[in-house]
C-alpha cells in the first residue's frame, strides 16, 4: 500500500467513502472512530426544525449535561457544536505564551494549537514528586509553589516555561489515564485542559473544572451519535461567559438540544450502553487474543494494538471491509473500535485469520 494512499486515514476515523473507494465493497464495519456503535434511539423526540433554539431549552441541555457530569453549577457547562470545535475556540481565549500539547494524540489538540511544544506523557508525569498534594494536605499545608508535589518544569523535556498544557484523560489512542492530583495540581501552575471524550460514563474532572483546569466532553461517543456534533466546555466563571459570548446566541441546533437533554436524562438506556460496552469490550478482548495480537492500550469503546505488520494488517482488514484506524507517527499501531454485535465480531475474527503472523 502506498504510503499517500495510507494517509488517507491518519488525521481522523470514519473515513469510510474513502475506504470504499480504495479497497471496494458495500457492507464496512467502521471500527476507526472510537464510537458506541448502538446509537441513543432519537426516534419520537421532536427536533424543532421549524424554530431556532430557545434559550431555555439550551440551558435545559447544560442542566442536564451538568447532573450527568456530577457539576453543581450549570452555568459552568457550556454547550458546543462538538468538543474539536471548542478546542478550537478556546485557543482563540486563553491567552497563552508556551503551550505545550501531549504527544501521541488527538490530531485536533495540535491543530488548535499549531504552535505548541508536542510533549511526552512522561514530560508531564515525571513532574510529580513522590510528595503528593494528598501528602501535603495530610501535613495541613495548602499545595503551593513550594509545596505543589510538582519538580522544576524546566528539569523536564519540553516543559520548561509551560503555561498551557492540553491533554487527553482517557488518551486517544492508548487509553492512558493521567493522574487526577496530577492535574488538579498542575492548573496552580498553568492552564490545563483536559479532554474527557472517552471519559463517559465516570464524571472524570467535571466537578473540579475551573479557570484554569477546564475539561472538554463529548456526547456522541457514548451515544453514538457523533453526527449530532455536540459537545461541552466545563470552566470557571470568568471563561464560561466569554466562551458563551463566542459562540453567540444559538451554539447548537435544536435537534442537538432536544436530543441531548432527553439523551442525558435517559439513566436506563445509560446503564444498559455501560453494560453493552462492557460486555462487547471483552469479547473483542478474546478476539484480538485468539489471533495472537498484542494490546498495548484500551478505553472502554477501542483498543490499541502493537503489530510489526500494522500496514499490512489494516489493508488485510480492508480487504474483508473491516475500517480500522492507523497512524503517521505510531505506524506499528492500529486502533480498533467495538463491533456491533456478534456479526461484527465474527467478521473481525475471520479476516483476522487471514492475517500473516
Amino acid at each position: 500500500m502506498r504510503a499517500r494512499d495510507l494517509a488517507l486515514f491518519h488525521a481522523h476515523g470514519g473515513r469510510v467513502d474513502a475506504a470504499r473507494a480504495m479497497f471496494g465493497g458495500d457492507d464496512w464495519i467502521d471500527l476507526s472512530t472510537g464510537i458506541a456503535p448502538w446509537a441513543w434511539p432519537v426516534a419520537g423526540v421532536p427536533l424543532g426544525w421549524e424554530q431556532l433554539p430557545e434559550p431555555g431549552a439550551i440551558a435545559g441541555l447544560e442542566a442536564a449535561a451538568a447532573e450527568a457530569f456530577g457539576v453543581a453549577d450549570p452555568a459552568r457547562v457550556i454547550a458546543v457544536p462538538g468538543s474539536d470545535l471548542a478546542m478550537r475556540l478556546l485557543a482563540l481565549v486563553i491567552a497563552a505564551r508556551r503551550p505545550c500539547v501531549v504527544r501521541p494524540g488527538y490530531a485536533g489538540h495540535l491543530a488548535a494549537w499549531p504552535d505548541a511544544v508536542a510533549v511526552a506523557p512522561e514530560a508531564v508525569t515525571a513532574l510529580q514528586t513522590s510528595d503528593s498534594p494528598a501528602q501535603a494536605g495530610a501535613q495541613g499545608t495548602a499545595p503551593n509553589a513550594r509545596n505543589s508535589g510538582l519538580l522544576p518544569a524546566q528539569e523536564h523535556g519540553g516543559m520548561g516555561g509551560a503555561d498551557l498544557l492540553v491533554l487527553a484523560s482517557p488518551a486517544n489512542p492508548d487509553g492512558r489515564v493521567t493522574d487526577p492530583a496530577l492535574l488538579r495540581t498542575l492548573a496552580q501552575r498553568m492552564t490545563v485542559v483536559v479532554d474527557e471524550a472517552y471519559a463517559d460514563p465516570a464524571p472524570g474532572l467535571c466537578p473540579e473544572a475551573g479557570d484554569r483546569l477546564i475539561v472538554l466532553r463529548s456526547f456522541g461517543k457514548f451515544y453514538g451519535l457523533p453526527g449530532l456534533r455536540l459537545g461541552f466546555v466545563i470552566a470557571g466563571t470568568d471563561l464560561a461567559p466569554r466562551l458563551r459570548a463566542l459562540l453567540g446566541d444559538w451554539p447548537v441546533s435544536s435537534a442537538a438540544v432536544a436530543i441531548g437533554t432527553a439523551a442525558y436524562r435517559d439513566q436506563h438506556w445509560h446503564r444498559a450502553q455501560q453494560a453493552r460496552i462492557t460486555e462487547t469490550g471483552g469479547l473483542l478482548d478474546e478476539v484480538l487474543r485468539d489471533a495472537g495480537l498484542d494490546v498495548v492500550g484500551h478505553a472502554p469503546l477501542f483498543r490499541l494494538i502493537a503489530c510489526d505488520g500494522a500496514t499490512k494488517l489494516f489493508e488485510t482488514l480492508a480487504h474483508h471491509a473491516i475500517l480500522t484506524r492507523p497512524f503517521a507517527d505510531q505506524p506499528d499501531r492500529l486502533r480498533i473500535g467495538l463491533p456491533r454485535g456478534a456479526a461484527g465480531l465474527v467478521r473481525l475474527a475471520t479476516a483476522l485469520e487471514e492475517f500473516p503472523r
